[in-house]
């Protein structure tokens, strides 16, 4: 029965602790069939990544933990529990045929081994009882290579601390001079008011969440009496972060797309679940209960199974394009960190209380910390990033965090190509080419602010074309002005949201609005996406829509970018456009008929829009 475990969990509810156990169930009874036949390997599928198939197998395996565990912990039960023991006797024996095999430095097998000794922490009895001496001692033999062992300086060094404290709860050796020196090290990463960098770089991603306050969260939950100072400290840090974090979730239960790893999917509410972990009371708890279920409640509606209910790489459909060079076939697993909060049975408030809506939040709200401004209408959240410099060398990051804006409902596009506005996928950005179709974009900024009402950005391409930029949010629609200095000819393309073309082609369901030669709008009855030049007594742009390539988009197979062209000579220019964005609105032609009015003198922007008028002076303008 090929769509069982899909329809299942398709149709689960998810709205109690009972339905969020069940699901655990849907997610992992697909993968009973899938283990090798010692048990310590899950074959789901052949993407590959920067390490061995057999460790692709194994990082599944120990994937599956993050759910498996609190399941049992909370006195639920799996027929995969026995085929974890099973695999972890052979994975750990260096006589079984399938033995993981000693480690190198920056390993990814050092990755999945936290999994392994968060389950030993965890549901210490339930392990130990099951092993021999001499199993017990392979165990402790081959988790111990992580004390010996080089790690990545960023999230990946809390890996160390966990499997010391999964060997210490299991009575197993532990060196607890090595988990106190990582401790240390990882503090260099604390930047105050509850954010932390993962490792010395520009990205504030989900890895805040989802790893650096997961793993402390965690810590503060097994070490509070060995250690109640930092325990204390990091659950303090999480109360200071959930007030900043909850403005990246919408009330319908999506949030947005932002940085790497993003096919990890719901583990965007995994920091909830670790607050219920820990015991970390911020917010009601039917608060954080409805954040965690409606995120659940609204990834299960997607198609991001296979036929047989296996997780696939990707977003909100199985897309190999948009992954990361360490996203095996197994990755997406790293999903079920969501599920800790059934560590705790039906007594505690989060699971007692009635499931509650988010908040009132600030319609417009900066955050220094992440180098954002985070813009919520409704269902529709925009956030404008600026100084979140790409990681050079890893595949597609540069649209992951150094695009203009940001979207739960558009999301945003990757490159299938290196030719052409099709294959570039350029929304929400500036691209440049020196006129052979080959573009640049922004990949990183020589300076960058945030204020109250604007981002600015300083960034150059072909190392000597230098753009300043300033993005002003405004309701649905967002202002974007560039000054732009070029000591050569150059053509530029400037792309709005990527609008979804739901039949794979721009039918009689969608509608083409213009104004002029230099505005152009997709929209259709759910939703818009337009783009209006505003040329501050310069030069015009020609406003046309790009069909992009498919698969480009995270959200949609097929889209359509509104964009605006220009060719420029050497010189100095000032280019202006309003990109709009909508999904609430009883009349999108109206909408995108009500356009903001926009001057600007000496880099004082007048806005008028509707019965409002505003004045913003941008920073840095020279």
């Amino acid at each position: 029965m090929k769509f069982e475990y899909y329809n299942d969990i398709f149709t689960n509810p998810l709205r109690d602790r009972a339905d969020v156990e069940q699901a655990v169930h849907q997610l992992l009874n697909p993968l009973k069939e899938l283990y090798s036949n010692g048990c310590s390997r899950i074959h789901v599928g052949y993407t590959g990544a920067s390490y061995a198939l057999e460790s692709i197998q194994m990082e599944t395996f120990c994937r599956v933990l993050w759910g498996l565990a609190p399941l049992i912990y909370g006195n639920g039960y799996s027929d995969l529990w026995q085929k974890f023991i099973v695999g972890l006797k052979n994975g750990c024996n260096p006589q079984s045929e399938e033995y993981w095999g000693q480690v190198k430095d920056h390993d990814l097998k050092l990755v999945n081994m936290a999994a392994l000794a968060f389950a030993m922490a965890l549901v210490p009895e339930k392990i130990t009882d099951a092993l021999s001496k001499e199993e017990k001692q392979n165990l402790y033999v081959w988790l111990n290579q992580i004390n010996d062992h080089k790690l990545w300086n960023n999230n990946w060094l809390f890996f160390r601390v966990l499997v010391n404290i999964g060997l210490k709860k299991t009575g197993l050796p532990h060196n607890i001079e090595a988990v106190e020196e990582t401790l240390n090290l990882l503090e260099e990463f604390y930047l105050g008011d509850g954010w932390y960098s993962d490792g010395k770089t520009n990205q504030r991603d989900y890895y805040v969440g989802f790893a650096m306050h997961f793993y402390g969260l965690i810590y503060a939950r097994l070490m509070e009496t060995e250690d109640p100072v930092r325990s204390q400290m990091y659950k303090e840090r999480a109360e200071l972060f959930a007030k900043e974090f909850i403005y990246w979730f919408a009330p319908d239960g999506s949030s947005i797309p932002f940085g790497r790893s993003l096919t990890y999917r719901f583990a965007h509410s995994a920091f909830w679940s670790a607050l219920v972990f820990a015991g970390v009371d911020t917010f009601q708890w039917g608060i954080v209960k409805g954040i965690v279920l409606r995120n659940l409640r609204w990834w299960v509606k997607k198609p991001i199974f296979t036929s047989d209910g296996i997780l696939t790489n990707g977003y909100i459909y199985p897309n190999t394009h948009m992954i990361e060079n360490y996203s095996g076939s197994g990755a997406p697993y790293w999903a079920l960190k969501t599920f800790l909060c059934l560590c705790e049975d039906n007594d505690h408030p989060f699971w007692a209380n009635q499931e509650l809506e988010l908040p009132a939040l600030e319609a417009v709200h900066k955050q220094e910390h992440s180098r954002m401004l985070i813009c919520r209408k409704k269902n529709h959240i925009q956030a404008f990033p600026v100084g979140q410099n790409s990681y050079p060398e890893m595949m597609r990051v540069g649209e992951k965090y150094t695009k203009f804006a940001y979207s739960n409902v558009f999301g945003f596009s990757v490159s299938v190509g290196p030719y052409g506005l099709a294959q570039g996928g350029f929304d929400s950005i500036l691209a440049i080419s020196l006129g052979d179709n080959y573009y640049r974009t922004r990949k990183s900024c020589k300076q960058f602010s945030v204020t109250d009402t604007h981002v600015y950005s300083k960034w150059t391409v072909f190392g000597d074309v230098e753009v300043h930029t300033w993005i002003i949010p405004i309701s649905s629609w967002h202002i974007r002005i560039h000054k732009i200095l070029t000591p050569r000819q150059i053509e530029t393309a400037e792309g709005g949201y990527a609008f979804p073309l739901k039949n794979g082609t721009f039918d009689n369901n969608h509608e083409t609005l213009r104004n002029g030669d230099s505005g152009i709008a997709a929209t259709d009855l759910e939703g818009i996406s337009g783009i209006q030049d505003v040329s501050f007594g310069q030069t015009t742009r020609e406003a046309k829509l790009v069909i992009a390539e498919p698969n480009t988009n995270l959200m949609n197979q097929n889209t359509v970018i509104p964009t605006l062209i220009s060719h420029l000579d050497a010189g100095q220019y000032l280019l202006g456009c309003l990109v709009l964005g909508d999904t609430h609105s009883d009349d999108f032609s109206n909408k995108w008929a009500s356009l903001p009015v926009v001057s600007m003198e000496n880099g004082v922007v007048h806005i008028k829009y509707g019965a409002e008028e505003t004045e913003i002076v941008l920073t840095n303008y020279v």
